[in-house]
């Protein structure tokens, strides 16, 4: 299961390959990586990783997970991209846009650049899929962050295309 995710405001992508307990993920594009996940208690994981024990304290609030290991607090807002939601549907103004494949398929063009300007309905990405091109818009004005998608690449559902602000 592949979810679309944005840790304090970074947007990345996480790739489940086998559920806890012994789990296998692959966050963005680095190498698979395996971990011991236990539940001792609701909201708290104990997780072995890398020959390193944390305990990962999960609290579920309205704007998504908060996750606290060693002190540190992260925000974390995790998505199916498969699923439509209200909050994606309707992005606000001030809202990041991460522009994500709808389906597995191959990108056929880039139709902007990270610094460029957008606006509402402008195509972003071309991704081609059972031989139908589908054009990828911007939902907002603002201005291309970042464009990871590159021409010819083959993506899979929920790969990050590209970020607008």
């Amino acid at each position: 299961m592949k979810l679309a995710l944005t840790i304090d405001g970074r947007a990345d992508t996480i790739e489940i390959l086998a559920p806890a307990p012994n789990c296998r993920f692959q966050l963005g594009d680095a190498p698979p990586r395996d971990a011991n996940v236990e539940t001792p208690e609701p909201g708290v994981y104990s997780v072995l990783l890398d020959g390193r024990s944390y305990d990962a304290f999960v609290e579920d609030t309205p704007a998504g997970l908060v996750v606290t290991i060693e002190g540190y607090r992260f925000e974390i807002e995790a998505r199916d991209p498969r699923r439509w939601s209200r909050k994606t549907a309707g992005a606000g103004s001030d809202a990041v846009q991460s522009i994500l494949s709808p389906m597995p398929g191959k990108v056929v063009r880039v139709l902007a650049a990270p610094g460029d300007p957008v606006v509402p309905g402008q195509g972003i990405v071309v991704v081609e899929a059972m031989k139908m091109q589908n054009e990828l818009k911007s939902n907002r004005t603002g201005r291309v962050v970042t464009v990871p998608a590159k021409e010819g690449a083959t993506v899979t559902a929920g790969e990050l295309l590209a970020t607008i602000e």
